[in-house]
C-alpha cells in the first residue's frame, strides 16, 4: 500500500487522531524532568509551555508548512515563547525549499536591527537549527523610499542575495527594537518565484497525517531540548555566565550576538545584583529574565528586561540591574513576576568586544547601600 493510501486508511479508521492524542499524553512526562522544579507553579507553567509548543507546531506543520506557498508568520510572541526568546524582537519564519527560488519584498521601516537567515531547522527531530546564509539590512541596498527586495536561492544573484544550502528548509527574520514605541516595524512578505498563477492544493489525508505527527514531535523535541539546556545552567546558578557560543549558533542563535545564559534562584528576602562595568561599542545589548522553561516572563505587564535604550546608566557608563521580588532603590528593576527561580540571558548584539557581566545575591535590605542609579 502506498503512502497516500496508508494515510487515507489511518484517517478513516481514526488512528491518525488517536495516535496524536496518545503522543500528547506521553509528552506530559517532560514536565517531570529530573532537574525541573517540582512546585505546583512551575509545573503549571510547564503544562502551559507544552500547550504553547503544540500551538507552534500546528501552525508550522499544518497551517503553514508548504514551501511552494510560503508565508511569513510570527512563531514566538507574547503567548508562544521558546528558547530564551527576546522581548525586543519581532520574530518571523517561513518554510522554504532549496529546489525553488524566492523573492522577499516590502518596506524597511525604522526598526533598529533587521536580519534575514536561511537555516536547517531540525527542532522537530531534536537536532537544533544551523544557519546556512545570513543577510543584515545594514549590508543591503535599500531604495530611497524604504522599499527592498531580496532573492533567496542556492545560485548567486545580483543585488540583495540570501543564499540557501542544499538542506535549507526555513527562513528566519529577526527585527530588534530599541524602543517599540518610537520605531516602525519592517513590513515584508515572501513569494516563490514562478508561483504567480498557481494555487495550493486542498488538504489531503496524507498531509494531515504527516502534519499532526510533525507537530507533536516538534512539541516533544523542542521542550526536551530547552529543558535540558536550562538544567545545564545550574552549575552557574545566579551568575551571568558566557554561554557555549557554538551551541547557541547550532540551535538558531543570531550570528551577530554574543550570549550569556544561566539559572537564577532567589529567596523572598534576596535580590540578584547584576553589574556590567564596561558597556562596549555595540548595536545594542539586553538582559531578559525567564522562567525555568526558558520563556521570557510576561513583558506585557511586568518590567522583565532592559536594553541599551531603556536602561539607566551609571556616571562611568556602566550598568547596574537588580532582579528582585519588590521594587529596589536602584533604577533598573527587573521584576520576578511571582517567580522564585528560572533562567536568564544577557546579549551583546553587534559588539566590538564581549566584556564580562558580574552578578551576586544580596539581601534586599542591603540594596540601599549598594551601587546603582536611583
Amino acid at each position: 500500500m502506498n503512502e497516500p493510501a496508508k494515510a487515507e486508511q489511518r484517517v478513516m479508521d481514526g488512528s491518525t487522531w488517536s495516535e496524536f492524542c496518545d503522543a500528547l499524553k506521553e509528552a506530559g512526562t517532560l514536565v517531570d524532568a529530573e532537574n525541573a522544579p517540582q512546585d505546583a507553579f512551575t509545573r503549571a507553567e510547564g503544562y502551559r509551555y507544552l500547550s504553547r509548543m503544540l500551538r507552534a507546531g500546528l501552525e508550522s506543520f499544518l497551517e503553514a508548512g508548504d514551501p511552494r506557498f510560503p508565508e511569513l508568520r510570527c512563531p514566538a510572541h507574547e503567548t508562544i515563547k521558546l528558547g530564551a526568546d527576546n522581548p525586543d524582537n519581532h520574530y518571523q519564519t517561513a518554510t522554504i525549499d532549496p529546489q525553488y527560488d524566492y523573492r522577499i519584498t516590502g518596506t524597511r521601516g525604522t526598526v533598529n536591527y533587521l536580519g534575514f537567515g536561511t537555516v536547517i531547522n531540525r527542532y522537530s527531530s531534536g537536532g537544533g537549527m544551523k544557519t546556512d546564509g545570513w543577510l543584515d539590512s545594514r549590508d543591503m541596498d535599500i531604495n530611497p523610499d524604504g522599499t527592498l527586495e531580496i532573492i533567496v536561492s542556492q545560485r548567486q544573484q545580483p543585488g540583495n542575495w540570501l543564499p540557501m544550502g542544499p538542506e535549507t528548509n526555513s527562513l528566519n527574520v529577526r527585527q530588534t527594537f530599541q524602543d517599540r514605541r518610537g520605531e516602525t516595524r519592517a513590513e515584508i512578505r515572501i513569494e516563490r518565484i514562478g508561483a504567480e498563477h498557481e494555487r495550493p492544493e486542498p488538504l489531503s489525508p496524507e498531509k494531515l497525517d504527516r502534519a499532526l505527527q510533525g507537530a507533536v514531535q516538534f512539541m516533544r523535541s523542542t521542550t526536551g531540548l530547552f529543558e535540558g539546556w536550562a538544567a545545564s545552567f545550574l552549575p552557574t546558578l545566579n551568575q551571568v555566565a558566557p554561554a557555549d557560543q557554538a551551541f547557541c549558533q547550532a540551535i538558531g542563535g543570531d550570528p551577530n550576538i554574543y550570549y550569556f545564559h544561566s539559572a537564577w534562584e532567589l529567596a523572598p528576602d534576596e535580590a540578584l545584583l547584576i553589574e556590567a562595568p564596561v558597556v562596549p561599542a555595540c548595536q545594542t545589548w539586553n538582559f531578559v529574565l525567564q522562567n525555568w522553561w526558558m520563556e521570557s516572563l510576561d513583558f506585557r505587564y511586568h518590567q522583565i528586561h532592559f536594553n541599551k535604550h531603556t536602561a539607566a546608566y551609571e556616571e562611568d557608563g556602566g550598568v547596574v540591574i537588580v532582579v528582585a521580588h519588590e521594587k529596589p532603590p536602584q533604577a533598573n528593576w527587573v521584576e520576578t513576576a511571582g517567580h522564585h527561580t528560572g533562567t536568564l540571558c544577557w546579549r551583546w548584539i553587534g559588539a566590538s568586544e564581549h566584556p564580562p557581566v558580574h552578578a551576586r545575591v544580596v539581601k534586599f535590605s542591603e540594596l540601599a547601600g549598594l551601587p546603582g542609579r536611583r
